[in-house]
């Protein structure tokens, strides 16, 4: 344990990380008035039933402070959806908790379950919030890199990146930005490490919805925590954003053993406290009543995903067919760019649209993702068709 004292300042801890690379490609975008086919939110709301269960929660009076862990419909709802989907049962009681969406269930988990000078080994490329929260929490990060054009887990390199002063893995997968889905075969090498090193694993597993034909023909999203012997030691995170599209309500949730969950909760009431109180009921609704509607928006997603990946063709990107999530990721090295940022910059001026970057989401090996740039196909059919016309009529060259 390092003494208060002997612990960095907060500030000095986040100083090496820049501002958010979404925000600022989001504000260009509405800056220009360019088509934004980097950050990842939908361009049409969920189903239309849990927006009237949060109206008639309203009006029902569910306006004051929710239980801290949540309140009982959604939990019950929440332990429901992962019996139903994935064979997990939980305890709603003592195994579920509501958060503030899945990105304070990160922030909680790692403030909870990190101590200072702990490693925590991420896959990299990896999303933003990964890198300050375990800076916030004082623990080290350790990245293993999907590498292009596949983004596949290395196993050997995996192994390589634990050491004596590991304390967890946070896994993410579907993984966003690089689409892929991890296999059972890698996900038991996740396993095989964790149960030898006695590691704790938090998976994001936010886009567990959202996998299409390529990954649903090989079984497509697999919990870590289905895997025989990793139940009691894995915290899963999921929300209501990305799989119903109600990315502003920012609901999610904590599952997993009561310890870790308590720990989860521990945290969070040093955060929200607790989340907005008239959604709980409309996302209990979804879960148990639009259990099928992200389904349906993965097969529209699909075929959205196959729009924007001939048409990044057609312009002579590269696109990697991605098994899931939102998100496509190409390599721009060819058209002599200095890297993806200056890309991104290059194509608002030129041609009207904004991507992303990866820049932002590679820490330890940095190299790796320079040229890499990552493309939402969360929009609508127009909005990618716009988006695709305006670079072909673009000079993408440097």
């Amino acid at each position: 344990m390092v003494a208060p004292a002997d612990r960095p300042l907060l500030a000095s801890r986040l100083a090496g990380i820049p501002p958010t690379i979404f925000s600022e490609m989001s504000a260009l975008a509405v800056r220009t008035g360019a088509v934004n086919l980097g950050q990842g939110f939908p361009d049409v709301d969920g189903p239309a039933s849990v927006v009237e269960r949060a109206v008639e929660a309203l009006r029902e009076g569910a306006n004051q402070y929710a239980p801290g862990i949540g309140v009982p419909a959604l939990r019950q709802a929440i332990a429901r959806h992962q019996q139903r989907h994935h064979g997990i049962e939980l305890d709603p009681d003592t195994e579920v908790c509501v958060t503030t969406g899945a990105t304070e269930g990160i922030a909680a988990a790692l403030l909870a379950l990190v101590e200072p000078g702990d490693e925590v080994v991420v896959l990299e490329p990896s999303y933003d919030s990964y890198d300050a929260m375990i800076s916030m929490a004082g623990g080290v990060r350790r990245g293993v890199t999907l590498r292009a054009p596949d983004f596949r887990p290395d196993p050997d390199e995996l192994r390589a990146a634990i050491t004596p002063r590991t304390r967890m893995i946070l896994l993410n997968t579907p993984h966003n930005p690089t689409g892929t889905v991890l296999t059972r075969e890698e996900l038991q090498a996740v396993a095989d490490v964790a149960t030898e090193h006695d590691l704790l694993v938090v998976t994001d597993e936010v886009y567990e919805h959202l996998v299409f034909d390529d990954a649903l023909s090989a079984e497509g999203h697999v919990p870590l925590a289905s895997l025989p012997g990793m139940r009691e030691r894995t915290l899963t995170l999921s929300s209501v954003g990305k799989s119903w599209s109600f990315t502003g309500w920012k609901v999610g949730w904590a599952t997993g053993p009561a310890p870790l969950v308590a720990a989860v909760l521990a945290a969070k009431q040093w955060l929200t406290f607790t989340s907005g109180s008239p959604l709980q009921p409309a996302v209990a609704h979804a879960l148990d009543h639009e259990a099928d509607w992200p389904l349906e928006l993965a097969r529209d997603l699909q075929a959205r995903r196959d729009l924007l990946l001939d048409g990044l063709r057609s312009v002579g990107l590269a696109p990697r067919t991605s098994e899931g999530t939102y998100f496509t990721v190409t390599d721009v090295e060819h058209l002599g760019w200095e890297d993806g940022r200056t890309f991104s910059l290059g194509v608002a001026e030129r041609a009207g649209v904004v991507p992303i970057p990866l820049q932002g989401f590679f820490s330890d090996d940095p190299a790796a993702g320079r040229h890499l740039v990552r493309w939402a196909f969360c929009k609508t059919g127009e909005v990618i068709t716009e988006g695709i016309q305006r670079l072909a009529s673009a000079d993408l060259a440097r």
